[in-house]
């Protein structure tokens, strides 16, 4: 290979591995993490921890000894982490980050990045299914029936913008609504829908069903410790600054009319204000049960996500596009 060969394969490692790949979304999963906790504590008149927790916790439970049980699968146990990570970073690559188009984009990404959102859920049930125990298997079952619940209006909801744009690339759906501002307070259905289905698959209060500790100790996760637990606590960090990623770009016009460095900042600013929204839902809500979970989503969000799919298209058809 000539040098120039050389050149393009370390330039698309960095952009892969380090920026705005792997490594810059586990720096803002820790940093999206002591936000949510910190605003968590503040909401309720507490002092919260401090910018380095997310960091000391990650390396107090990477230090503790990892645990097997007797009835779990070694290989399984261990591969399920790790994939429910991969699936997250690789959806990841297909976000605009800083400005412009994503690293990855191509036509027909938004159902790619769709799919790989969907895939942590899948792993989770499989995590506790296979973990051996029954605290696990119960809160697996719950993860797979509330994966049910906030799947279908998910899906609705970032539909919506795909149609304004007559595009199925997040990038050009987030240019093209960067350059029309005029369209973004007609998607205000489609965001509150994509926000409270995105609380529903991080499994956050009040969807936080099963990971009830009151009810079945850690749910899916009760039999994993150290490296593994760490795996997954990343993945769903991870998965929190993916989703919000994916609506930034949906709903909020992005950030392709800015240069790289101010179109950074705007993404950055952009992702703690949903950060802050999604802890003030989580302060002022109580765990619900799951049918009530499930309920919501069928007879509240899928009609609304519906109702801004509707509304999109009589429009686009109609004077907007």
């Amino acid at each position: 290979m000539g040098g120039a060969d050389w050149t393009a394969v370390l330039r698309e490692l960095f952009r892969v591995l380090v920026f705005p790949g792997f490594a810059f979304l586990l720096l803002l999963a820790l940093a999206g993490e002591w936000l949510d906790r910190k605003a968590y504590a503040r909401y309720q008149h507490r002092m919260g921890p401090p910018w380095f927790q997310p960091a000391a916790d990650l390396i107090k439970l990477l230090a503790k000894e990892d645990l097997v049980p007797r009835l779990a699968s070694r290989a399984v146990f261990t591969f399920l982490p790790v994939l429910a990570l991969a699936a997250v970073a690789c959806a990841y690559v297909y976000l605009p980050v800083a400005g412009g188009r994503a690293v990855y984009a191509f036509p027909g990404d938004l159902l790619v990045v769709a799919y790989l959102l969907t895939l942590p859920a899948i792993l989770f049930f499989l995590a506790g299914w296979f973990s051996g125990s029954p605290y696990g298997a119960v809160g697996g079952v719950r993860a797979a029936t509330q994966l049910l619940g906030y799947e279908v209006p998910l899906l609705l909801a970032v539909l919506a913008p795909a149609v304004v744009a007559g595009s199925w690339s997040i990038s050009e759906v987030s240019r093209t609504l960067a350059g029309r501002p005029e369209l973004l307070p007609l998607q205000v259905i489609g965001l509150v829908v994509a926000l409270l289905a995105l609380q529903g698959k991080l499994e956050r209060v009040p969807f936080d069903i099963p990971e009830a500790e009151t009810e079945v100790v850690a749910g899916t996760f009760t039999e994993y410790s150290g490296g593994r637990l760490a795996l997954f606590r990343l993945a769903i960090g991870a998965e929190l600054v993916v989703g919000l990623t994916l609506i930034s770009n949906l709903y909020l016009g992005g950030h392709a009319a800015w240069g790289p460095v101010p179109g950074l900042v705007v993404y950055l600013f952009k992702l703690a204000v949903l950060v802050l929204i999604l802890a003030a839902v989580r302060a002022a809500a109580a765990r619900l049960r799951i049918e009530q979970m499930v309920t919501f989503c069928w007879r509240v969000l899928v009609p609304a996500a519906l109702l801004q799919l509707f509304v999109v298209v009589a429009l686009r058809g109609w004077w907007l596009l």
